[in-house]
């Protein structure tokens, strides 16, 4: 069964904070929230992390997983930007997009698309998320909590509890959230190409 965590939205508990980063450092696979909807997350280093998030999901081996970060500064760790990708990203950021870029070799080779080598990168506005990041100190391999044959991601806690305690470890209830998935840009080829219209404005990139 996963431990469920009742998180205030604006001023998330440091306890809790602290008791759910134990669990992720021990390979904890979670739900907690974002900008966009409810997300699966896991530590990178945690090897059977995209493997349960596959099959939570029924996801194939080319699906994009993301790596949600805590700043700016640590997102500039993982991807290649050029000068219009980082005034661009940077600009938009933190907010509802998820970024398609080159990895650079922090990113284990797991993590990356297995032909195109590129990974999507995000900063969410949520605090429970922010909280979470920052006492981790390291990203989260991240991927939108959307169930097999639905469109648009949970955005209740205790109905991600009663739908997937028997697969998750814990699940971080910050109260709801938009409904509405990221947007997706890919800047992999030099110029952005919005794949996915969701939550953020797609004006700036087109």
């Amino acid at each position: 069964m996963a431990r469920y965590f009742d998180v205030h939205p604006v001023d998330p508990q440091a306890r809790v904070i602290g008791q759910v980063t134990t669990m992720l450092r021990d390979g904890a696979l979670i739900a907690y929230p974002t900008d966009s909807g409810y997300a699966l997350g896991s530590r990178m280093d945690y090897h059977d992390g995209t493997e349960r998030i596959r099959q939570v999901r029924r996801l194939n081996d080319k699906h994009h997983f993301t790596l949600v970060c805590a700043d700016f500064a640590q997102l500039g760790h993982l991807v290649h930007l050029d000068n219009s990708a980082f005034r661009a990203i940077k600009a938009a950021t933190p907010g509802p997009y998820t970024f398609i870029l080159r990895a650079l070799p922090e990113v284990p080779r797991r993590l990356a698309h297995p032909k195109k080598k590129t990974v999507g990168v995000r900063i969410t506005d949520n605090r429970v998320a922010q909280a979470l990041l920052h006492e981790l100190g390291e990203p989260l391999l991240s991927s939108t909590l959307i169930l097999p044959g639905q469109t648009a991601p949970l955005v209740d806690g205790w109905t991600i509890k009663e739908e997937l305690d028997h697969v998750l470890d814990a699940v971080v209830d910050g109260g709801e959230v938009p409904e509405r998935p990221t947007t997706v840009v890919d800047w992999s080829e030099g110029y952005p190409e919005v794949l996915r219209a969701g939550a953020g404005d797609t004006t700036r990139f087109e």
